[in-house]
C-alpha cells in the first residue's frame, strides 16, 4: 500500500479536511458503474480457456441480475471494456449478445507500446468502427463521431510509467480525444506509481504532447462550466479504510478495486459514499466507479457470487429509500451523460 503514496497521500488529506455535506430535504443521488478490465486471454490463456471464461459470464451475469433494479427500474450494469489487440469476432459478439439484455455494455480497453503517433490513432479508429459497424457495440456522439470509454492497460495512461513501457506516446490524450474517446476511467492505478495526483475527481485534462502524465491534475467538471480540456477523466474512489484495518493496526488501501483478494463487501460502501468524486456545484449527486479484472477465474466467484449479489442487495436496502439516498445503474456512458448534464445546469430526471 505505501508504493505511491507520496503521490496522492497529500492530496487526500487535504480532500478529507474539507467534508462535504449531505443534503438538506432531498435525497442523495448515487451513481454507480462497474467498469471491468475484461482479458479472457489473460495469463496466455488458450482460446478454450477464454471461451469458458466468457461463458462463465454468459451464464451467470443474469443470474447475478435478476430481480435486482434501481430507482428507475434499471438493472445492475456490468461494463466490459476489452482488450482490442485481443480481437475475436466471436467474443465481441458474445459480449454483444450479453449486453443486448440489458445488463452494460462493452468499451475499449487497450495494451500497448511502440506504435506512432499515427498508427496509435489508426489502430483505435479502426477498432472502434469494427466494434459498432460488425457488431453493433459503441455509439455515436452529437457530432456523429463513434464515441468509446477508455481504460489503458498497465495503467499507462499518456505514458505515466516511470520506465516509459506498455504505452510511448507523451501525446495520448490528444490521440484518445480526436479518435472518439468521450471519457477515460483508467484512474485509480494505486498503488501503481501511474497515480494521479488528481484523486476522487471527475475532470478534464489538456494533453501536453513533450511531455508524459499529461492527466495528472486538470479542471474539475463543474456546474455552468463548459468541457475546459481535451479528455473528461471520470475516477473510482481512492483513500485510506480504517474500518478494514491489516493485522488489526494499519489501514487498508482503498481503491475500487473489486477481486478475489478484495471482494465486494457491504464494509466498503460508507467510504465509497464518502469520498466519491461529484461535478462541483452539484455535490448532492456522487459518482461510484468501481473496477475489476473479471476474466480470471480467481475473481469470477466474488463477481458473478453471493459477495456480488450481497453488496447489491445491501446497496439497493441501505441507499435507495428515496428519502435519504437514491440509487442508479448506470453503465459508463450513462455515467458521463449524467456529468455533462450536471455541468449544463440540468437536474436529473430521477
Amino acid at each position: 500500500m505505501t508504493r505511491a503514496m507520496d503521490i496522492w497521500l497529500g492530496p487526500y488529506l487535504r480532500q478529507r479536511l474539507r467534508p462535504r455535506p449531505l443534503p438538506v430535504g432531498r435525497p442523495l443521488r448515487l451513481c454507480l458503474a462497474v467498469a471491468d478490465h475484461f482479458e479472457p486471454y489473460w495469463g496466455q490463456a488458450s482460446q478454450a480457456t477464454a471461451r469458458a471464461r466468457l461463458a462463465a459470464w454468459e451464464e451467470q451475469l443474469p443470474i447475478l441480475a435478476d430481480g435486482l433494479a434501481d430507482c428507475r427500474g434499471q438493472a445492475p450494469q456490468h461494463d466490459f471494456f476489452y482488450p482490442i489487440e485481443d480481437y475475436q469476432p466471436w467474443l465481441l459478439d458474445g459480449l454483444a449478445a450479453l449486453c443486448a439484455k440489458g445488463l452494460g455494455q462493452v468499451e475499449v480497453h487497450l495494451h500497448h507500446h511502440g506504435q506512432s503517433t499515427a498508427q496509435l490513432e489508426d489502430m483505435l479508429l479502426a477498432a472502434a468502427q469494427t466494434m459498432h459497424q460488425r457488431h453493433g457495440l459503441l455509439r455515436r456522439d452529437q457530432q456523429g463521431r463513434i464515441a468509446y470509454g477508455f481504460i489503458h492497460g498497465n495503467w499507462a495512461l499518456d505514458n505515466s510509467r516511470p520506465d516509459g513501457q506498455w504505452c510511448g506516446r507523451d501525446d495520448e490524450i490528444s490521440i484518445l480525444a480526436r479518435t472518439g474517446c468521450y471519457a477515460d476511467f483508467t484512474m485509480p492505478s494505486a498503488p501503481d506509481r501511474t497515480q494521479t495526483r488528481a484523486i476522487n475527481a471527475i475532470y478534464y485534462a489538456t494533453d501536453d504532447p513533450a511531455r508524459p502524465k499529461s492527466h495528472d491534475r486538470g479542471v474539475p467538471a463543474r456546474v455552468g462550466q463548459a468541457p475546459a480540456g481535451d479528455l473528461l477523466l471520470i475516477q473510482g474512489v481512492l483513500g485510506l479504510d480504517w474500518r478494514r484495518r491489516k493485522w488489526g493496526l494499519l489501514p487498508r488501501l482503498e481503491n475500487s478495486d473489486l477481486s478475489g483478494g478484495n471482494p465486494p463487501t457491504p464494509e466498503r460502501a460508507p467510504l465509497w459514499l464518502r469520498l466519491a468524486p461529484c461535478v462541483e456545484g452539484a455535490e448532492d449527486v456522487r459518482f461510484i466507479k468501481l473496477h475489476c479484472h473479471g476474466a480470471p477465474e480467481k475473481n469470477q466467484s466474488a463477481l458473478l457470487g453471493r459477495a456480488m449479489r450481497a453488496l447489491l442487495e445491501h446497496m439497493l436496502r441501505w441507499y435507495n429509500d428515496g428519502v435519504r439516498h437514491k440509487l442508479a445503474f448506470m453503465n459508463c456512458w450513462e455515467m458521463a451523460q449524467a456529468i455533462h448534464a450536471l455541468e449544463r445546469g440540468e437536474s436529473l430526471s430521477w
